[in-house]
């Protein structure tokens, strides 16, 4: 297979945006937010751009210092990005956010690239960095989505037992633990998805990549299924910490709203 995967001059790179002035196009022509479209392909122009400058220098050092600063800095972004839906309850919330991606996400992280993958030494940037984004953005979004949806359900059966003003014992054993279900479900709807689409409907990102880079598409599945193992460890263990540390938090937070 050939092993050299083309380097892309700025030329081939503006070749790529030829489908995007078209699509912005139609979205203008509809009249749809064609601004914001606009704003967010520039914000991913720079941004990734940036970030492709910023790895060139980590990749090149030699610190576990620098790797490890930069995974705790990684931890705690996803885990104040995973409660912008709560806004007003986000300073309460943000401990165990950050905690539940820290356990969930760092454990599937050690797991992979120590036991799977054997890296050495630990902090080798090439890997870790791109694995570590990997599973914190996913149990970003698994914390950001079982948060969202606890409260939900909770207001929802605050709604209906205000009449009837249950117990706050009944309400916690009951309430609290339904809706911990009805969440943590939430949570595994879009990773049990992709488990489902993944080889039929997809090619991910890491397996495309290692086809196109020369590697044989039976290397690039084995690699991809140790992907995918992560993405659904860390979504699901995340939300499972969080579920569980918040349960007092959320609880004194809904009582309140009942006042």
């Amino acid at each position: 297979m050939n092993n050299n995967l083309q380097v892309l001059s700025l030329l081939d790179l503006s070749i790529a945006f030829v489908p995007v002035v078209i699509a912005l196009f139609f979205i203008y022509l509809w009249s749809l937010n064609v601004k914001q479209a606009g704003y967010a392909l520039a914000r991913m122009l720079v941004q990734l751009l940036l970030i492709g400058y910023v790895l060139s220098y980590i990749f090149y050092s030699d610190s576990p210092w620098l790797i490890g600063i930069i995974l705790l800095s990684m931890v705690s972004i996803s885990s104040w990005i995973a409660l912008r839906t709560l806004e007003q309850h986000r300073i309460i919330l943000i401990k165990h956010g950050f905690i539940a991606i820290f356990i969930g996400g760092g454990f599937t992280l050690l797991v992979i690239s120590q036991g799977a993958l054997g890296v050495t030494p630990w902090y080798q940037p090439q890997v870790i960095i791109p694995l570590a984004g990997m599973i914190f953005a996913n149990a970003m979004n698994s914390v950001s989505l079982s948060a969202e949806r606890i409260f939900s359900e909770l207001s929802s059966q605050l709604s209906s037992q205000l009449p009837h003003k249950l117990s706050p014992k009944l309400s916690k054993t009951t309430s609290y633990q339904a809706a911990r279900h009805s969440a943590l479900n939430a949570a595994t709807i879009p990773v049990i998805n992709s488990l489902f689409a993944v080889g039929l409907v997809s090619l991910p990102g890491m397996m495309t990549g290692q086809i196109l880079s020369g590697v044989s598409p039976l290397i690039a599945a084995r690699y991809q299924i140790i992907v995918m193992c992560m993405i659904f460890a860390s979504a699901i263990l995340s939300a499972v910490v969080f579920l569980l540390l918040s349960e007092k938090d959320i609880t004194n937070i809904i009582k309140k709203q009942s006042d």
